[in-house]
């Protein structure tokens, strides 16, 4: 029988375990580190589709092995998983940039994870643990870790490109993403991702193979739209971490070293205009200057008028007017105020006035 506080004797030395209670703060770092299977994993997945890659050059240099159907069949993979990282992974479950449906909101999430770069729960909570800290102590992949100097920041580029990858030290879920955790749709496909890595490695290669109805079409397919596709894509989310914190332009008055990188902004669906991102993290357009190719933007806003999306944050003009640095002269493009719902439905309440320009983008 344990004896209550009242009945202990002077001698008695009592319990030393700490008190949970629903205020005591959740670790942000899981207790358990990632195993070696797991690193492991993730350094075959870095790895293969980089020699596929690799691979791939020399076989279209020489024997011409790329063909139409191989072209399409990745870029619409391409398409597909990579909107899944913009628009969904990021823009919707890491940020709320929106509200989806819930056939919206399982589309991204499969979409997303065919991108292979991690479970959605996963990437989410690495996600908002960076926002959280950016470029500061505790920020999973800045590239300011290990200094100012060239020798440091060239060492921090790799890190915050690829090396991060194999840090043992696991971001807590339960402390990140709560809010998804609830979700049991977003549970079940975050628990399934090892299905969508066989779905995004080899249904090109099986549409490839009934396309040509060869063989030969199938490897093609696996080399060019599983392998190559997926190598671009890594390297392009990862170029957001590590480029888009180092180089590029500041319009933006941000607390980190976010930046714009033009040339970043087509492969990665509007990612790399990060310094506004980091300025106005929810916002669910980032190229909100003049002349910004965001296509996630454009995206989401063909779901609202679809009915698919809804209370969408679109940029807020006067916001981010006082935000701006004025370094290069820019304007903020056309962009349309936020639209009151409905108390009776989830779809926006149509207006008397709205700007023409949230499409363009």
């Amino acid at each position: 029988m344990t004896a209550s506080p009242e009945t202990v004797s002077p001698g008695t030395i009592p319990s030393q375990a700490p008190q949970v209670t629903r205020r005591t703060p959740l670790p942000e770092i899981e207790p358990e580190p990632t195993g070696p299977l797991a690193q492991f994993l993730v350094g075959t997945f870095v790895a293969v589709p980089l020699l596929g890659l690799l691979a791939a050059i020399p076989l279209a240099a020489i024997w011409g092995l790329i063909s139409w159907p191989d072209a399409v069949i990745g870029l619409v993979f391409y398409v597909v998983s990579g909107m899944g990282i913009s628009m969904g992974f990021h823009r919707y479950f890491t940020h709320s940039s929106f509200k989806a449906n819930r056939g919206l909101k399982i589309a991204l999430a499969i979409a997303g994870s065919l991108a292979i770069e991690g479970p959605v729960l996963t990437w989410v909570a690495d996600h908002r643990r960076h926002h959280k800290y950016s470029d500061k102590e505790g920020d999973p992949h800045s590239p300011w870790r290990f200094g100012n100097d060239w020798k440091a920041l060239t060492k921090g580029l790799g890190y915050a490109h690829i090396g991060w990858l194999f840090n043992p030290n696991r971001t807590s879920q339960a402390k990140f993403c709560p809010d998804l955790l609830a979700d049991r749709d977003v549970r079940r496909i975050s628990k399934l991702f090892p299905l969508w890595v066989a779905v995004s490695l080899l249904l090109p290669a099986l549409i490839g193979g009934l396309w040509t109805l060869s063989l030969v079409g199938a490897l093609t397919a696996f080399v060019w739209a599983s392998l190559v596709r997926i190598c671009l894509l890594h390297h392009v989310t990862w170029s957001i971490n590590s480029v888009c914190h180092t180089f590029g332009n500041e319009d933006f008055e941000v607390r980190d070293k976010s930046r714009n990188v033009a040339w970043l902004a087509i492969p990665s669906f509007g990612e790399s205009w990060h310094n506004l991102h980091h300025s106005d993290p929810t916002c669910a357009r980032h190229g909100a200057l003049k002349g910004q190719i965001d296509i996630s933007a454009r995206v989401i806003s063909w779901a609202e008028r679809l009915g698919w999306a809804y209370d969408v944050r679109w940029p807020d003009g006067s916001r981010l007017s006082g935000k701006l640095t004025g370094l290069r002269g820019k304007q903020l493009g056309s962009m349309t105020d936020r639209q009151l719902v409905r108390p009776d439905a989830r779809k926006p309440a149509p207006q008397a006035a709205t700007s023409g320009d949230r499409n363009a983008a």
